[in-house]
């Protein structure tokens, strides 16, 4: 990726940011635990018709991290005031994993401004607490950890960082990564502890209450959705495109036969379905 920039969104936090082509903006928001290189395939197909911006979500990667401000709606106002900075006032927008949190809070709180959303293995936080149940549930642990009081998750997960982090990248994927992606991965994941477990930990508080709201105000995406996962459904016996189809009268559902880290894993996959949404 190229032609990085440090753009202020908010008092006190900058957003570390790659953009690359020209056309009409896409912005690609990463997961867990990522930054914005897991992009790195995908956007250098769309940029050939497109203006790519690929930022580092707050406390992330090389962008700042403060002390709070890791609900949702908070994030996703960092990438409508990214997207203004940079001279657009509608945009389309994907996310993975945590990226697509902040995708799904942006396209409801945002309706004006986000043009096409695309959501990659990833749910409203409404629906993932619904969904996980008895032992089944231990596959999202770090969820749970995660949503504890400020001390506890931070002492431990910084004990450990590598091993915890890339337990993730490990037993997520079905291909190793790249020795220096993963090695990226980890360093920024290691200088992240605290900001990643609050943004965990929103997800437990603000963000669900904020999605609950939403969904009881039968409050639905105005634009075209794209969703693409793994068959999470089949393992944790749910109905995902179901559950979609209450938020996105626009859907597209699609599933892929790759790990989590799919626009990694399967970037052909993930580039048609986005091109495919933006078409």
């Amino acid at each position: 990726m190229n032609n990085h920039s440090r753009i202020p969104v908010a008092d006190g936090v900058t957003l570390n940011t790659t953009i690359q082509g020209s056309g009409s903006p896409v912005i690609l928001l990463h997961g867990f635990p990522q930054t914005h290189l897991m992009w790195r395939h995908v956007a250098a197909d769309l940029s050939a018709d497109h203006t790519v911006i690929c930022p580092d979500l707050r406390g992330y990667g090389d962008s700042d991290k403060p002390d709070s401000g890791y609900d949702k709606r908070t994030m996703a106002a960092d990438i409508v005031e990214l997207a203004r900075k940079l001279g657009f006032s509608r945009f389309a927008l994907a996310g993975h994993d945590r990226g697509a949190l902040v995708a799904f809070r942006a396209g409801l709180d945002h309706p004006d401004k986000i043009t096409h959303l695309g959501i990659l293995d990833g749910m409203s936080t409404y629906d993932t607490w619904d969904v996980l149940h008895g032992v089944s549930a231990s596959v999202a642990f770090h969820l749970y950890l995660m949503a504890q009081p400020v001390g506890l998750p931070e002492k431990m997960i910084g004990a450990v960082p590598d091993e915890f982090f890339g337990y993730f990248l490990d037993a997520w994927s079905q291909q190793p990564f790249p020795p220096d992606v993963r090695a990226a991965y980890l360093r920024a994941s290691r200088a992240a502890v605290p900001s990643i477990v609050a943004d965990f930990r929103a997800t437990a508080t603000a963000d669900v209450e904020q999605d609950t709201a939403d969904f009881e105000a039968g409050r639905r995406f105005a634009m075209p959705v794209s969703v693409v996962h793994q068959d999470w459904g089949s393992v944790l016996g749910f109905d995902p495109r179901a559950r979609w189809e209450r938020w996105a009268p626009q859907l597209t559902y699609t599933t892929v036969t790759s790990g989590h880290f799919m626009a990694e894993e399967a970037p052909a996959e993930v580039i048609k379905a986005l091109r495919d949404l933006l078409d």
